[in-house]
């Protein structure tokens, strides 16, 4: 078994050397803090507008956190439920913020195949997997998404879902047909060819210290120089801290965890017979998909504590076997863990405080498509003075509460994880 430090994705990419930020002082349009998905997508989307005069600091290397981490999971939606969106902005604020992400999905797609990026496309949907038994609570969910967002979701009967997914946890499912996933480390790192190619500078190994504003322009530190910027985007997410209180104290930096299997060859057919994504219905579900070398990638569980990789495999290899107990003796051959950016509202905070600072961040563990609508949003207010959508800041930079907001989280997930626990001894 590796160690998080070679993910089974950072074992599967090359990386080109990117320079730390090493001139005194540089002048740059807008400076982005954070190279991973969102600030990736902001910058491209400034590329695109054509801006070019645009520098992106990271801490570690690209992709470092969630973006490098994640279940490359790509379809619509938040990480608060379409429901309570619903509950919150009414019908025509709600379907219109989820439109965003779809057309996130679409935009995704497009920019993979114009930049070229080998990233390990799977068009094949994503499937919801009722782990409950409850079919009037997964024909609501698809009635819902139906009505109130206008997405068509395909339902799965129980034996439909049994001929692709070889377990008996299953009752049934939804298909939603226009999902897709992909390595989401190769995508981030061919993003960042592309903003190089197009005059970007990126700066690896070149932690913000701090921001300042200085007259109409912003001075952001590093160890290693400064970049006075007209615009300044915060993008860090559950890693930035100590740069900027009034977006960091918003988030709460919850750990995620993932493994991937050693190759199963014919194998994998005994419990993974097709090439969807999957994730189930219980509060802290599992998620996971069968990947091109016949590996499975499988994640899961949420927490305040980072763990180590031994750790990390053997409560993964447990939640595993107990979907497909015929796996029994395969291995992990990686494991690792890695911090997402996550606000009490469950919503991206995406917008520009009051001193004039924008911030895209907090997308709490569904946020490939969302860092893309972000990306979007920022860059077309900085290039082209389009106002973000005002339905947004019903989601604002609301505080997090630091540790006790980290203690109230950890108790928040083990009260619906005993609730998951009720309700699965009463389904049987």
């Amino acid at each position: 078994m590796h160690t998080a430090a070679t993910s089974f994705y950072e074992a599967t990419v090359q990386r080109i050397e990117r320079p730390a930020l090493s001139a005194a002082r540089e002048e740059a349009e807008v400076c982005i803090v954070g190279g991973g998905f969102a600030g990736l997508a902001t910058a491209l989307g400034l590329l695109e507008r054509g801006m070019r005069d645009v520098v992106i600091l990271e801490a570690q290397r690209v992709g470092f956190g969630a973006s490098g981490r994640n279940g490359g999971f790509v379809f619509g939606g938040y990480s608060l439920e379409c429901a309570d969106l619903l509950r919150v902005l009414g019908e025509r604020d709600a379907r219109a913020l989820y439109r965003l992400t779809l057309d996130a999905v679409e935009l995704i797609g497009a920019r993979i195949a114009r930049y070229a990026i080998d990233c390990d496309v799977v068009n094949a949907g994503v499937i919801l997997a009722d782990w409950f038994g409850r079919p009037e609570t997964l024909e609501a969910q698809r009635r819902l998404m139906q009505h109130s967002f206008g997405v068509q979701w395909e339902p799965l009967s129980k034996s439909a879902l049994r001929d692709r997914l070889k377990t008996d946890r299953y009752h049934g499912g939804l298909l939603e047909p226009h999902g897709f996933h992909f390595h989401p480390l190769k995508y981030a790192l061919g993003i960042a060819n592309a903003l190089t190619e197009g005059g970007v500078r990126i700066y690896e190994r070149s932690a913000a210290l701090s921001v300042q504003r200085q007259n109409d322009r912003y001075l952001v530190s590093t160890t290693n120089g400064s970049i006075s910027a007209r615009h300044v985007v915060m993008a860090g997410g559950g890693y930035a801290r100590g740069v900027y209180r009034r977006v960091e104290r918003a988030i709460l930096p919850i750990a995620t965890y993932v493994v991937t299997t050693e190759p199963l060859g014919a194998r994998l057919k005994e419990a993974i017979d097709c090439s969807a994504a999957v994730y189930d219905t219980r509060f802290s579900f599992d998620y996971y998909r069968a990947l091109r070398d016949t590996r499975i990638l499988w994640g899961g569980r949420i927490s305040i504590f980072e763990r180590d990789p031994r750790t990390i495999a053997k409560l993964l290899m447990r939640d595993l076997l107990r979907v497909y107990p015929q796996l029994k003796g395969v291995e992990i051959d990686h494991a690792w863990g890695g911090l997402m950016s996550y606000a009490r509202h469950k919503m991206p905070q995406i917008g520009r405080c009051g001193d004039g600072i924008w911030h895209t961040v907090g997308f709490g563990g569904h946020g490939v498509a969302p860092t893309t609508t972000a990306g979007e949003l920022i860059s077309a207010a900085i290039a082209e003075g389009r106002p973000i959508p005002a339905a947004f800041a019903r989601f604002g930079l609301e505080p997090a509460h630091g540790i006790l907001g980290l203690a109230a989280a950890e108790a928040t997930y083990l009260t619906k994880i005993a609730g998951d626990a009720i309700a699965e001894r009463r389904a049987r």
